[in-house]
């Protein structure tokens, strides 16, 4: 896979076919939540990474093969988990609604 993803973050420059990559989008009644953060945690719950959304509400992790779960804070909301699988050679997707 290259290029956009439809809707999504531009791939370009990375290789897919070497990475598991996590990325997605939180919205709230279909708009984009910027400036939430987004957790990465491994299968036991520890804390792995986390990152802040764009403008867009879009956000990225490159991550081990795995389950993983996805904690996501913003104002105004309730802290949402959503479990994802990781694994190196695909894009895994995810939309959070908040």
């Amino acid at each position: 896979m290259c290029g956009a993803t439809e809707g999504g973050l531009s791939l370009d420059g990375i290789d897919v076919k070497k990475e598991a990559i996590v990325q997605g989008r939180v919205e709230r009644a279909g708009d984009p939540v910027g400036n939430a953060y987004v957790r990465l945690l491994d299968r036991t719950g520890e804390f792995t990474a986390e990152v802040p959304t764009s403008a867009s509400g879009h956000f990225r992790f490159f991550a081990g093969d795995g389950e993983w779960t996805l904690r996501t804070l913003a104002p105004k909301a309730d802290p949402v988990d959503k479990k994802v699988i990781a694994s190196v050679g695909s894009v895994a997707e995810v939309v959070v609604s908040i």
